[in-house]
């Protein structure tokens, strides 16, 4: 028998023999070792335990404890299959479809007539346990495909039949059995049930799926699970949804009357007047924060040409997302072909293209609230923060090549400053680099992602390395924040970019006199408003910082003889620039204050007859059970401080 060396990560080697195991490996360390194992990693590549290894390699154990990603993707992959094998232990008439890993768990799809119900759920997780408990050995077999075929015709499951009939090639299939239950896979697997942690799995919801995503075909069930190293880690996850939860924005936007959406308009907002004002209040802020930075702001045609955007290269690239919209123009036998602009980058240079520009002109920065249109899927809108119509706080800079570090550098800056402003210092930066298809020399690619990773540095921030995930003209800089309960949002993007300008024909007369191309740098900040102010509502779960909140105060009558001194208050603050109302209803106190604490008021300014007598306002902030007694020039210059907005304090 041959023999092949084996290379452990810490540089030593043995000799094993051609077609050994990881398993054997393992044991041949120790015996604790091959007892704990759940997988390798072999030259790089997950590698079952039971799987033969046939050349020299690298080779790297990997145990529960030790092995994060690859632990979590073998949890959650048993996970599924014990799911299937509960699921039809049960109810044995159900057949199987397929069940991948996804993010946090793993779904699984099944045939039944029956709907499955949360009752259903829990026998299911009940069943599971017992399975895991039996710590049954988990065994992989290499059949060929008449006798997968053969196999799944008599257990009379079509689907993994049509699932083997869709595989290319004729190469042998991979077969697992976890216990007797046997399902097509891939792999890897862990070596028993018992290494699933009983308790660190939850199954959580039922919804239906078309067979192949096709809705022609079978309507199925997929029942979804989340899967942990443990129960803590479970825990933790099933927190965050309940925060989650309880900070949707859809959720809130109802309680706080923000907006609406409706069918005649999918993916597109009504604002309402406090939501609204939310836009505003933001939308301000950064036009003072853009002015400062030496922006220019500009406002381009919503409705253009396709002849732009096939100049562009859009309309082959991304006319799929794209709204068409025909003009008869002067009842001419061809209709004028317009599309609503999906983003403003193009318009943008058609602006820079008037005139003759220098390069003394350059760096020129130009930005734009630009309310643009995409066409996205029905099933993929979600709230304000999904949508079809939304306007993106989009910024382009032209600058020479020279100038991308340092107009980098500058944004990110910009970028933080913002951010710091809007409660959010939790953020990440990630470089993606030259993808494999891509136009331009090597030379350029250097240098670009040099500069980028240059601006990073002297901004004093560290960057992750995304290999092959730039864009094919350049690489680009993703700016991604961290929410209070730890969901990340990719929000702020700079792309460097030669290509459009050059597709356009953007020049500047350098110092030598001669024509040169400028470097188009596409950046966004916040990203689409519509998404940012959803990302702020969760953010703060509703209470919003008040200079930012729509209805920073209430002046609430306690009796009716207050009502006049209520107005008064009312209108102190209005002239210090407080957004301020009373509330003279005939109503209870308690009640207003609970009504107004559900839309997330602030403050809410109680005035009974002791207030009137002492000019004095009895001052409750939202989620403190104690309320404080102020006079009323105190609440009235300590709100109005609060009321300015970070840029102008």
């Amino acid at each position: 028998m041959a023999e092949i060396s084996l290379t452990f990560p810490d540089g030593n080697a043995r000799s094993y023999e051609s077609g050994t195991t990881p398993l054997e490996v393992a044991s041949s360390i120790s015996t604790s070792l091959g007892k704990k194992a759940i997988s390798a990693t072999v030259d790089g590549q997950h590698w079952d335990l039971q799987w033969p290894i046939e050349a020299d390699a690298s080779i790297a154990i990997n145990t529960l404890k030790d092995s994060d990603a690859e632990a979590l993707e073998l949890i959650r992959h048993d996970c599924a299959h014990i799911m299937a094998r509960a699921v039809q232990e049960i109810w044995p008439d159900v057949k199987v479809t397929i069940g991948p890993v996804i993010q946090n768990g793993w779904y699984y799809d099944f045939d039944r007539e029956e709907p499955f119900t949360p009752e259903d759920l829990s026998r299911i997780e009940k069943k599971m346990k017992e399975i895991i408990n039996k710590r049954e050995p988990v065994t992989t077999e290499v059949w060929d495909r008449d006798r997968a075929v053969k196999f799944y015709e008599a257990n009379n499951e079509p689907y993994k039949v049509e699932l083997i009939d869709a595989i290319p090639g004729d190469e042998p299939l991979r077969m697992y059995w976890h216990g007797h239950w046997q399902d097509l896979c891939r792999g890897p697997h862990l070596q028993h049930t018992g290494q699933v942690p009983a308790d660190g799995f939850k199954l959580m919801s039922v919804a239906g799926a078309y067979w192949r995503g096709d809705s022609d075909r079978a309507m199925l069930q997929r029942i979804y699970g989340v899967a942990f190293r443990n129960k803590e880690d479970l825990k933790a996850h099933l927190h965050m949804l309940e925060e989650a939860e309880k900070r949707d924005h859809r959720k809130l936007g109802r309680e706080m009357n923000l907006f609406h959406m409706q069918e005649e308009a999918p993916g597109q907002i009504f604002w309402h007047p406090n939501g609204w004002r939310i836009y505003t209040t933001l939308q301000d802020y950064m036009r003072r924060k853009q002015e400062v930075g030496g922006y220019v702001e500009v406002n381009t045609p919503q409705v253009v040409d396709r002849k732009l955007w096939e100049a562009s290269g859009h309309w082959d690239k991304y006319q799929e997302n794209m709204f068409i919209v025909e003009v008869d123009e002067d009842h001419a036998r061809e209709k004028a072909v317009n599309a609503l602009k999906p983003m403003n980058c193009p318009c943008h240079v058609q602006v820079f293209n008037q005139g003759l520009k220098s390069y003394r002109d350059l760096p020129l920065r130009m930005a734009e609230f630009g309310s643009c249109a995409r066409y996205e899927p029905s099933g993929a809108l979600h709230g304000i923060m999904r949508v079809r119509g939304f306007t993106q706080d989009d910024g382009h800079i032209f600058c020479a090549e020279d100038q991308i570090t340092s107009e980098t550098k500058k944004f990110i800056d910009f970028l933080s400053e913002i951010y710091s402003d809007l409660g959010f210092t939790d953020w990440t930066i990630k470089l993606s680099t030259r993808p494999e298809k891509r136009i331009g020399s090597d030379e350029s690619w250097d240098y670009a992602e040099k500069a980028l990773g240059d601006a990073c540095n002297a901004a004093g921030h560290q960057f992750e390395i995304l290999e092959g995930e730039g864009a094919f003209y350049g690489p680009k800089l993703e700016f991604t924040l961290t929410d209070a309960i730890g969901r990340n949002w990719q929000c702020g993007t700079l792309q460097v970019d030669p290509n459009l300008p050059e597709r356009l024909d953007a020049t500047y007369i350098g110092a030598d006199g001669e024509k040169h191309r400028p470097i188009m740098l596409h950046r966004a900040t916040l990203g689409s408003f519509e998404r940012f102010i959803g990302i702020l509502i969760e953010e703060h779960a509703g209470k919003l910082p008040f200079w930012l909140a729509p209805r920073q105060v209430v002046v609430a009558a306690i009796v009716s003889d207050a009502d006049d001194y209520c107005l008064e208050v009312v209108e102190a603050l209005k002239a210090t620039g407080v957004r301020a109302e009373a509330d003279l209803r005939n109503e209870k106190i308690n009640y207003k204050v609970r009504e107004h604490s559900v839309g997330k008021v602030p403050v809410i300014l109680a005035i009974g007859k002791k207030e009137v007598e002492e000019r004095t306002v009895s001052t409750r902030r939202l989620g403190e059970k104690q309320s404080k007694v102020q006079s009323l020039d105190e609440i009235v210059s300590q709100l109005s401080q609060e009321a300015t907005p970070p840029d102008l304090a």
